[in-house]
């Protein structure tokens, strides 16, 4: 089943024919492990994985690293619920070494992003700091590689 696993995550988009064929499944088999992952939320959802300066939408991704001081019952568990709750927020990790959080979210400007660290982030209760750095550019995600755009082809007139 690991196998399979493997295979939705280098492309969800496979069908179960050819699921079936590169695990060495039926595809009964397939498709009831797949309900069985989806029901079980070993499966979380589906995505894809686009590369958004090839369709020119204007956004800024920031890595945050928060430092809180952790709950006595909960550990960091609270504090993360109440910092992954909001919109902006696309991933979020536990982290071991000289923070505790990290932080991934996207906003329209930096500024944008900014309102959110001052405003909501570093607010809550048990945040104590926070370090914001902005994504310039993706050359890689979830394995796959973001490969530069072919030069736009000009025409020259000369005069």
């Amino acid at each position: 089943m690991d196998k399979l696993l493997e295979l939705l995550e280098q492309d969800c988009s496979m069908t179960t024919e050819q699921l079936a064929t590169i695990a060495g499944m039926s595809e009964a088999d397939v498709k009831a492990a797949i309900h069985k992952y989806e029901e079980e939320r070993v499966i979380l959802g589906y995505k894809a994985i686009i590369d958004w300066d090839r369709v020119h939408k204007e956004a800024v991704t920031a890595l945050i690293e928060v430092n809180v001081v952790p709950q006595s019952a909960d550990g960091f568990d609270r504090i993360a619920e109440r910092i992954y709750q909001y919109d902006e927020v696309e991933s979020m990790y536990l982290m071991s070494g000289a923070f505790d959080l990290t932080v991934i979210i996207s906003g329209r400007t930096l500024r944008e992003v900014a309102l959110f660290v001052s405003e909501r982030l570093s607010t809550i209760q048990g945040v104590t700091g926070t370090a914001t750095h902005f994504i310039l550019k993706k050359y890689k995600e979830k394995h796959l590689v973001f490969r530069p755009q072919d030069p736009e082809e000009r025409e020259y007139i000369f005069v």
